[in-house]
């Protein structure tokens, strides 16, 4: 039986670890062809060879989303190595756990790394693989956050949260401008998940960790490979009359 996304080729930026790794490897198990994006070159190229070995096609390519002219290179090599995209998700993203309040210039520092690669480095890739996506009629899934929403009520940078809300606003203001070329751009929007981007925050910060639970009706944290399934959702046919939206994967945590 063919895949949700057999025939396509997927884009995955964060692809080394974490989210971005799981929906690399769910796509590929769906059909997809799959160019794995991450600044971490041999991160990437482990995720690219474990979906080779499963039996699916992948390539690797290492970039630094925060680059724009590198991300027109990358995206002419994924053109011509693998052919011309239609589905593009933008995970890739930075966190800092400083508050406003901290020196001025750690503050200015956390803004600037997380704009860098959380907002402008979305507007990178996006553009750079804009001409094959409207070719195609493609989808772009980006991943925003509770924080596109709302603060949270545990120490955490302004800026991851502005950057969020950015993600959220440009998911919907693109969706406005390419539907009439038949491109639908959704945000997933993550709870508190398992990643190793909040690893050592986990091991060394318990209490905050059970805030997170306390508020969460499933009573659980997330996996990476819960976004697996909303993302394929989002990216194939079974969503073809969505688009603008942001599917919140979050154990309910909004609810409450």
């Amino acid at each position: 039986m063919p895949g949700l996304l057999q025939n396509h080729t997927a884009v995955v930026t964060g692809a080394g670890s974490g989210i971005g790794r799981a929906i690399a490897l769910g796509f590929a198990r769906e059909g997809a062809r799959v160019a794995a994006l991450d600044i971490n070159a041999a991160a990437v190229a482990a995720t690219a060879a474990d979906i080779s070995k499963a039996g699916g096609s992948a390539h690797s390519f290492t970039l630094d989303v925060s680059d724009r002219a590198a991300c027109r290179t990358v995206a002419e090599e994924v053109s011509k190595k693998i052919g011309q995209v239609s589905i593009l998700v933008n995970d890739a993203g930075i966190t800092r756990r400083n508050a406003f309040t901290a020196d001025a210039d750690t503050v200015s520092k956390d803004w600037d790394e997380i704009m860098a690669v959380n907002l402008n480095g979305l507007f990178n890739v996006t553009r750079a693989f804009l001409d094959g996506l409207r070719a195609t009629k493609g989808r772009i899934v980006n991943l925003g956050s509770l924080q596109s929403f709302i603060h949270m009520r545990t120490p955490s940078s302004v800026a991851y949260t502005s950057a969020k809300h950015g993600v959220l606003g440009f998911t919907r203001a693109l969706a406005a401008e390419l539907g009439k070329d038949g491109v639908r751009v959704n945000a997933i929007g993550p709870g508190f998940i398992e990643t190793p981007l909040n690893e050592q925050m986990r091991a060394s910060k318990p209490e905050l960790v059970k805030v997170f639970l306390d508020h969460t009706p499933l009573g659980r944290a997330g996996k990476a490979e819960d976004i697996v399934g909303p993302a394929i959702f989002l990216a194939s046919d079974l969503s073809a009359y969505v688009t603008g939206t942001i599917v919140m994967v979050d154990g309910g945590y909004r609810t409450i």
